[in-house]
């Protein structure tokens, strides 16, 4: 007689693991995928670079001149688009022959790249299947730390970042696009939000110089901080009355964005987070953990200015993660007020010195770089006056 119930078994049992087939096959089918579209990218990039190359040196040939160099141009564009069709306009040589100019130090780079001198996976010794190292084998040199390969980005982010004037602005602009996988969207938001200016404005001269050579590494609080917050993806208006809820729920409806806004390692724990202390109730606005820091992050939502009564209660409630809820191998909790108005002098004077409490302001819309610039000079020269 038929068992039923064992072929039933065996039927679904045979479809899960079909189905862990297929998942299979479609996670290499699109890793497959994306690593063609890295190659392309990778390939137009150092096609461009060539180009642009081979421009600059025909032009330290001929005629120093200006007009002899848009001429050549003008002609190189003509005859390279009715062979090859678009994406050889005159702009685009001359985004091309700007990119050879501004990033020729990788030169060298390129050359290791093309000789197989780097190879992903190789250490200092070759090794065998078995694992154990083969007698004799040449060592191969390690890549730069910053870069395993001249460029980790596609030439549309290279075209924007050729945009940007400042060489340690541009620098850090590429290291935490290729680090955090922005797309060019992503890039020119966060530069529009002036990302490099609020993280540096949060610095002493040292780390301004690690984020062009590091992008942002986050080791201590600080280096989370930024000044100020831009929450402009919120679509509330500067103008209209709104209330500390309202921003609240607009956040939590905008998470993924705050989220990203706030940086690095940030995970959501709670929204109104409830304690209790005797009979009395009292409630965090946010509650976040930061992975790298393994520490809670507390946000408090304030529409005015700070007052020093916002102060002793983020003291408060920082105090009580600190001794009822983290753990013993956690680090000390971070209090974050978020504040239409901060003020420098009442927060110097209220904190006790080493206070993990900080206020910082937010925006609701894109911050002008040219005043976040003159801040940052402003801030340079203080520092450059002191002692």
């Amino acid at each position: 007689m038929v068992d039923k119930k064992k072929i039933t078994r065996q039927s679904h049992g045979g479809t899960v693991q079909v189905e862990k087939l297929l998942a299979d096959i479609r996670d290499l089918i699109l890793t497959a995928r994306r690593a063609i579209v890295r190659s392309v990218d990778t390939l137009q990039v150092l096609t461009s670079f060539e180009i642009g190359r081979r421009i600059v040196e025909h032009e330290q040939q001929g005629a120093a001149r200006a007009e002899y160099g848009k001429r050549v141009l003008g002609e190189l564009a003509d005859r390279l688009t009715a062979e090859f069709g678009r994406g050889y306009s005159r702009s685009n040589l001359q985004n091309m022959r700007n990119f050879f100019l501004v990033y020729r130090d990788r030169s060298s780079q390129i050359c290791q790249m093309a000789s197989g001198k780097w190879k992903a996976g190789f250490s200092e010794k070759r090794q065998t299947p078995s694992g154990k190292s083969r007698p004799n084998a040449p060592s191969v040199p390690a890549p730069p730390a910053q870069f395993t390969q001249p460029f980790l980005l596609g030439w549309s982010q290279y075209v924007f970042l050729l945009g940007i004037d400042d060489a340690d602005e541009r620098a850090f602009y590429e290291i935490e696009s290729a680090r955090n996988g922005w797309t060019l969207p992503e890039l020119k938001r966060q530069f529009n939000a002036s990302l490099y200016e609020r993280l540096a404005l949060s610095r002493d001269k040292r780390g301004i110089r690690k984020l062009a050579q590091q992008g942002q590494i986050v080791g201590k609080p600080q280096d989370l901080l930024k000044e100020p917050y831009v929450l402009e993806f919120l679509g509330l208006d500067e103008k209209a009355a709104y209330s500390e809820t309202d921003l609240e729920s607009a956040i939590i409806d905008k998470l993924e964005h705050f989220l990203l806004e706030l940086g690095k390692g940030f995970l959501f724990e709670a929204r109104q987070k409830r304690f209790t202390l005797d009979t009395d109730h009292f409630f965090v606005d946010l509650v976040f953990y930061n992975r790298l820091l393994r520490c809670y992050i507390l946000i408090d939502l304030k529409i005015g200015k700070v007052t020093h009564q916002d102060l002793g209660q983020m003291q408060m409630y920082v105090n009580y993660f600190d001794r009822q809820v983290k753990r013993e191998d956690e680090q000390p909790t971070i209090g974050i007020i978020l504040c239409k108005k901060k003020h420098d002098a009442l927060v110097t004077i209220t904190l006790p010195k080493g206070a993990n409490i900080h206020a910082r302001e937010y925006r609701l819309f894109l911050p002008s770089k040219e005043e976040l610039r003159r801040k940052l000079v402003q801030w340079a020269e203080e520092q450059e006056a002191k002692p």
